[in-house]
């Protein structure tokens, strides 16, 4: 199954608050997606929120059209104690 984490500045700022987004198949029910994450992550996944966008056809530079395939969204809240660690943002000086 097809999982792939979603790394923005707004995924980011919401893993922080224990929210991680994740790229998901748009078959997949929210039981699926909690045992795979607890199964990947080794955490405890205490709830689960999908969003499905539709399939779109977008015009590119050379006015050719495009169609983006439909996908899926979950955003995973964690117990309070776990983290995923690819979330987590590198400190720089």
């Amino acid at each position: 199954m097809k999982l792939q984490p979603v790394l923005t500045e707004k995924s980011l700022g919401e893993a922080k608050r224990g929210n991680y987004t994740f790229w998901v198949e748009p078959s997949m029910t929210k039981h699926q997606i909690k045992r795979l994450i607890d199964d990947v992550f080794g955490v405890k996944v205490t709830k689960v929120r999908t969003l499905n966008l539709k399939k779109m056809v977008r015009k590119t530079l050379t006015g050719r059209k495009r169609v983006l395939p439909a996908r899926k969204k979950a955003i995973v809240t964690l117990s309070e104690k776990d983290k995923i660690d690819l979330f987590e943002e590198k400190k720089t000086k």
